[in-house]
């Protein structure tokens, strides 16, 4: 069986956690919860880093942070995860779906002026498959209209964009807030977990808050106030030391994973060139103001019929493989408040996009076993 993921452990994991149990301090905000923010501050120059239960609790905590109101406008691709939307809309935003590209599930940056009305608040680009959307339109708008820009990293870490002046920087340092994920699919994992990085410096003070329930707590425990109490709203969103002690073995380990993850990416690629060249798949398209670090291997399909008749297929040779996203504009519960557009690459991906199994403990000769499967059959 070639499973669709299997998580991968590093070795320092369970002596980590047994650390973090010794020390009698597991209730978060410790020490592996300020050596994973160190990690991302000096590895990635992120300004500010705080992490979270879920990257949903990340998005949950920027909406928090840019002050959302009920009637605030938020423009986000309809191809991607339910939690993107979620954060907004507990706050009362109306979302605003845009299409994706022709080229890949990214937000199409050049629909997205024609959206913008005097009630938009936010835009909210979605790294799909770890690949920089085009940050260089998406701020420029932002800018043009004095609008916020929250990064859907969840699949982005150690991915860059490549500005219009050859300038590469991080995703997730790009616009005011980003929101990643370590979820188990994810190239770093805690099993669930989550970050919040803040760019713009007018919100760390407050980050920090609604991240301890609100309250200034970590700035008494830094001695920066004699005593704390409630002062803004907040929830529980900060990890227990336990998942922040897996995640610091992980990320030790960071260059390691990435280079096993490219390799077989790359192997993917040339594997099924042929299958591409036959006109039974497109392969994954990496614009050039992009890197590539290899969260997912994804197929596409003419029709959904193709992309049935593939799953079918592969999972009789044991080989698990999956769909992913249904488009949210069509969703149960937000069909009827959508404003009608019609979103054909978003409806297409959602018929015809293929994942294909990817994770650490794979190696070529899987891969290639995958590829072959998928060329005999076409």
């Amino acid at each position: 069986m070639i499973y669709f993921n299997k998580p991968h452990l590093t070795g320092n994991e369970y002596a980590y956690i047994a650390d973090a149990v010794s020390s009698k301090k597991i209730s978060g905000n410790g020490k592996y919860t300020q050596l994973c923010h160190q990690y991302f501050e000096e590895h990635y120059q992120f300004n500010k880093c705080l992490l979270t239960t879920s990257c949903t609790d990340a998005l949950e905590m920027a909406a928090i942070l840019i002050n959302i109101q009920p009637g605030d406008e938020v423009i986000m691709p309809s191809y991607t995860f339910v939690s993107t939307a979620n954060a907004f809309v507990l706050r009362g935003a109306k979302i605003v779906f845009a299409d994706s590209m022709a080229i890949n599930p990214n937000i199409d940056a050049t629909s997205l002026e024609s959206l913008i009305t005097s009630k938009t608040k936010a835009i909210v680009p979605v790294h799909y498959a770890g690949i920089a959307c085009d940050m260089d339109t998406i701020m420029a708008l932002a800018n043009k209209y004095n609008l916020f820009v929250i990064e859907d990293a969840a699949q982005a870490i150690d991915s860059f964009h490549i500005d219009s002046n050859g300038v590469k920087k991080p995703l997730g340092s790009i616009g005011h807030l980003a929101a990643f994920s370590f979820h188990e699919t994810k190239n770093i994992i805690s099993g669930e977990g989550g970050m919040l990085v803040v760019n713009d410096t007018q919100f760390a003070a407050r980050a920090e808050i609604i991240w301890e329930k609100g309250t200034n707590r970590s700035a008494f425990f830094r001695g920066e106030v004699d005593k704390y109490g409630w002062v803004d709203v907040g929830s529980s969103f900060l990890p227990s030391e336990i998942v922040a002690a897996f995640l610091y073995a992980q990320l030790e380990q960071l260059d390691i994973i990435q280079a096993k993850r490219r390799l077989l990416w790359e192997s993917y690629y040339a594997g099924l060139k042929s299958a591409e060249e036959n006109g039974v798949i497109k392969l994954p398209t990496i614009p050039s103001y992009a890197t590539n670090n290899a969260h997912m291997f994804y197929i596409v399909f003419d029709n959904l019929e193709k992309r049935t008749k593939m799953i079918e297929h592969l999972k009789n040779e044991s080989i698990n493989t999956v769909f992913h996203y249904l488009s949210l504009h069509k969703s149960p519960y937000y069909f009827n408040k959508h404003d009608g557009r019609v979103l054909p690459q978003t409806d297409h991906y959602s018929d015809s996009l293929l994942r294909l199994p990817m994770y650490f403990d794979l190696e070529v000769p899987d891969i290639m076993k995958v590829s072959k499967k998928i060329n005999e059959f076409s």
